[in-house]
């Protein structure tokens, strides 16, 4: 989070699995399993055992604006990945270093204004992020740090902080100016360096800091973002939402502008970075920043305090308290009067990562898998049968790096097409995404090349080129329709003929949509697409098979969800939706069928995260502590099962089989039968990435 002078204006206020503990060691291997009742019985967390252990080989890279950004919208997630014993460095691009007035925005008994002194705020903001981080790590917030220089390239260095206790624990500073505005135009910035309006960003150092930073023209910083990639090494990365949407009574863009762009030039980093051969596959999430204040909450109160209590470490919260005995201060006074931010501690959400559907059975009865690695597509292959084995991944580039997110669909004649989203690196307006498809070749082919279907002409143009991800879905007369979400929060559909035509986009209306729009077939072979809202969820329903979807949607009658996150399938002459209830993070289900009321069952255990995914009677999700769990959904009490493995995107299922792609960029499966056995289901489906 940047400058603190201007604020985005506050929100509406408005799974699902017993936690576990996280094996804690370094270079840990070993995830536990564990099952148990979502009433909670076998023990304090609903678990009664270890059953089953995968081994996973994760390094996770976050890569920020300013200090605290991932403390208000990357945790939980950030700190799940510390608990796990398992290499995770945090790159802060900018020095933070605002207005250098190291205050909560008013004086205090005994405590005047400070006066300004930018070096000195930087600095303060680092000790509160090694504080943080110390104690997410090791429960003592004075836990001790080693501190000394990496090499950025180009005779610059980035300061490089080693926790001493958990040396797989690193902060890097690259200590670049900050923009010091939130949406103003200012040349010396992040957006300016991208945008061509300055030549080179220089560097605002930190008090005390071992580093030397240089000025960086554009490429310099891309390329010193991909030495600290090779040197790191990462399968997994995170980063802000580079094209957030609009929003508000305003309908403005609510982020910070350095949030947008430290985004940007890390997507320019990781495609340069995609092509070394020397590296493991990646994985990367993108997060909602300042947006997240118009939702609602996604975290129980539980989870929401822990993080907070986080951000109050950070920020220094007793300034009489000198524990890290600098004059600079131990942390940042600027969000002490605030530590839950503006509804941002009780949320976490992903951008375009969220689909259940890049699963699918082919008509073989084989099993294909589609995600995104190395910016490309990334596809599996299970033979058919019980004992049917898995190949792959086989890599397809997409002439443009690919968003987090694909989704598939059946076509009628047994082929698969898959849908993503494309990134054009420009500047300016020429930053922009599209919706693109690749198509196998033939039924249990290869996927040939992918297309461009576009952008829908209005969204594209005035809201960033924020896109969801697709959401396709094919009717009983064979017509293919994708559904995306615009960044101007609307709906719009795009539609191939039998003959393969496409049409142009389609504006199906709908206001204040967010999220990943859903679409599925009920048992008429009609099309029926959802996307939430901060108050319920919108449904468009086909009148007909071969018809066209209807211009103005139909209130649900579902309560408020956390809006990412839905899931959906055929239910007997309806569909059954899947979401996160407010503030709880419980998995609920209901069937829309034309009902006036939908009836909402709550599926017990405690809250979760993100996106169900589903097959059959089993559903795969995220617990509060980011791991991986399983369900029957039945008569009688839901059990959960849990496997301590962090996973990227959403779990999906068909066939008989539940997938979910892990932080190590491998891919895990089980079987929906076995998710509550005692031997535990999660077996990682391939050993060796094949790159072509």
């Amino acid at each position: 989070m940047g400058a603190r002078h201007q604020r985005p204006a506050p929100s509406r206020r408005t799974f699902l699995i017993g936690s576990a503990a996280a094996v804690a060691m370094i270079g840990g291997r070993v995830f536990a399993s564990r099952s148990g009742d979502a009433g909670g019985e076998g023990g304090k967390d609903g678990s009664d055992g270890p059953t089953t252990h995968a081994e996973s080989r994760e390094s996770v890279m976050q890569i920020v604006a300013h200090p605290d950004d991932d403390l208000f919208f990357m945790n939980p997630d950030t700190d799940h990945s510390i608990r796990s014993g398992r290499p995770m460095v945090s790159v802060y691009v900018t020095s933070g270093e605002a207005d250098g007035v190291n205050a909560p925005g008013h004086e205090t008994p005994g405590h005047p204004m400070p006066p300004t002194n930018r070096a000195r705020y930087a600095e303060a903001r680092q000790n509160g992020i090694r504080a943080a981080y110390a104690q997410m790590a090791t429960g003592d917030k004075t836990s001790p740090w080693i501190r000394t220089s990496i090499s950025t390239g180009d005779g610059g260095t980035a300061e490089l902080d080693t926790l001493r206790a958990q040396p797989q624990i690193s902060l890097v500073w690259m200590q670049m100016r900050e923009a010091r505005e939130m949406y103003k135009n200012v040349p010396h910035s992040l957006r300016g360096l991208w945008n061509g309006e300055t030549t080179a960003l220089e560097p605002i150092l930190t008090s005390n800091t071992p580093a030397k930073p240089v000025s960086y023209t554009k490429d310099q910083l891309v390329a010193a973002l991909v030495t600290l990639m090779r040197q790191f090494r990462p399968t997994h990365v995170r980063t802000l939402d580079p094209s957030p949407a609009r929003e508000g009574a305003k309908h403005q863009i609510v982020d910070h502008q350095d949030h947008v762009f430290s985004a940007r030039f890390a997507q320019a980093a990781l495609r340069k970075y995609a092509v070394a051969t020397d590296r493991p596959s990646f994985t990367v999430q993108t997060y909602l920043g300042y947006n997240t204040s118009y939702l609602p909450h996604a975290l129980d109160k539980a989870v929401a305090d822990a993080k907070a209590d986080t951000v109050k470490t950070y920020a220094w919260m007793d300034p009489n308290d000198n524990y890290c005995n600098s004059p600079a201060g131990c942390g940042d006074r600027k969000v002490s009067d605030r530590p839950y931010g503006n509804n941002w501690a009780q949320s976490i959400r992903y951008s375009r990562a969220n689909s259940t559907s890049w699963l699918q059975m082919g008509k073989d009865g084989s099993l294909w898998a589609m995600g995104v690695l190395d910016q490309k597509l990334a596809v599996w292959h299970k033979t058919r049968g019980e004992e049917g084995f898995w190949s792959g991944p086989k890599l397809v580039a997409a002439d443009g790096p690919l968003d987090t997110g694909v989704t598939s669909a059946l076509l009628r004649d047994g082929r698969i097409a898959v849908f993503g989203i494309r990134t054009h690196l420009g500047k300016g307006a020429e930053y922009r995404r599209d919706v693109v498809t690749a198509v196998q070749q033939r039924p249990g082919g290869e996927f040939g090349p992918f297309r461009s279907l576009g952008t829908p002409t209005r969204s594209g143009t005035t809201s960033l080129s924020d896109l969801s991800a697709p959401a396709p879905a094919v009717d009983g007369s064979g017509q293919l329709t994708v559904f995306v979400r615009g960044g101007d929060l609307r709906l719009y559909a795009i539609e191939q003929t039998l003959s393969g035509q496409w049409s142009d986009w389609i504006d199906l209306d709908g206001s204040g949509l967010h999220g990943d729009p859903v679409a599925t077939t009920d048992s008429s072979g009609c099309v029926h697409v959802v996307v939430a809202t901060p108050e319920s969820v919108l449904t468009w329903a086909q009148p007909k098979p071969g018809a066209a979807m209807p211009k103005r949607p139909t209130p649900s009658g579902l309560p408020a969800s956390t809006v990412a996150g839905l899931s959906v399938c055929a239910d007997g002459d309806g569909i059954r939706v899947f979401f996160r209830k407010p503030d709880s993070g419980a998995v609920q289900t209901a069937v829309l069928d034309g009902s006036a009321r939908p009836v909402v069952v709550d599926l017990g255990g405690v809250g979760g995260y993100g996106a169900v995914g589903l097959c059959g009677q089993a559903i795969a999700g995220r617990g509060p502590n980011g791991s991986l769990g399983t369900a029957s959904v039945g008569s009688g009490r839901t059990r959960w099962a849990t496997a301590e493995l962090l996973i990227a995107g959403a779990p999906a299922g068909a066939g008989g089989v539940l997938v979910a792609l892990g932080l190590d960029g491998k891919l895990y499966w089980a079987k929906a039968s076995e998710v509550n056995s005692a031997a535990g289901p999660w077996k990682r489906a391939t050993t060796e990435s094949v790159r072509q």
